[in-house]
């Protein structure tokens, strides 16, 4: 189900999946898109969580470059060429969608997601893939008062020497974490892994760290080339036990 919502600076776009089967009211998490954006398989991840029990918003926080049906891609990305090409219209967005830019719309999406019709008062979840992993630590960080669980998946940049990187709020945060790493990822090598796994502890949070072997980045979304079925199900297995635990618990 689409719905609009007003963001920081436009208004956005967001896909918001139910359970298939009952009553309600459910806990609500924030699904954080890739950088190829909302479009069928973010809708079928996200009703997959939700038929676990769980309302899931999934905004378009590119919004800003344009409405989610305009910036989805138009090539196959099954093949590696398809892929790249498809990337070089979506990965300078990345880059455009600053931390300060991120942060500003946190408590929009946050607000969104509690106004919706069935979602349980209380804590919230917030998870995400490639950049939108970065996105679900930002909300951790900035509303530690409502992010009971976070988890991200083929995350790039989540420890990195910016002034920014995302690894240096975890000081600040209260959720669980679950983190699954793409092997031999340029983005997040084994040294930014165990900086990442350093700041986790140094803020004594519960976390998983984990990188998963054979794995690349960009594993868990099955319309793109980098699928890797095994680890894809894997992180499902981690999202579910973390979201059950910290949620329904």
């Amino acid at each position: 189900m689409p719905i609009e919502i007003p963001a920081a600076e436009g208004t956005a776009q967001a896909q918001v999946a139910r359970p298939s089967t009952g009553t309600g009211p459910f806990p609500g998490v924030i699904l954080y898109m890739d950088a190829f954006g909302l479009r069928p398989r973010i809708q079928d991840m996200a009703q997959r969580v939700a038929d676990w029990g769980y309302i899931v918003l999934a905004p378009n926080v590119f919004y800003r470059e344009g409405k989610a049906a305009e910036l989805a891609p138009v090539t196959d990305m099954t093949t590696p060429e398809g892929r790249e090409t498809a990337g070089k219209a979506a990965f300078p967005r990345v880059g455009r969608l600053t931390a300060d830019r991120a942060v500003a719309d946190v408590d929009a999406w946050v607000k969104a997601l509690g106004g919706l019709d069935g979602v349980a008062p209380g804590p919230i979840g917030a998870f995400g893939y490639c950049m939108g992993a970065r996105l679900a630590v930002r909300t951790a960080t900035a509303r530690p008062d409502v992010v009971a669980a976070c988890a991200g998946f083929h995350g790039g940049g989540l420890a990195t020497d910016a002034p920014d990187s995302p690894h240096l709020g975890l000081a600040h945060a209260r959720a669980r974490f679950v983190f699954g790493h793409a092997d031999h990822d340029p983005s997040m090598s084994p040294d930014a892994v165990a900086r990442l796994g350093e700041a986790l502890q140094s803020a004594g949070l519960e976390a998983s760290n984990e990188i998963y072997p054979g794995a690349s980045h960009g594993y868990s979304m099955a319309d793109t080339s980098a699928f890797h079925a095994e680890a894809t199900e894997r992180h499902f297995r981690e999202l579910r036990a973390l979201l059950d635990a910290t949620l329904k618990g």
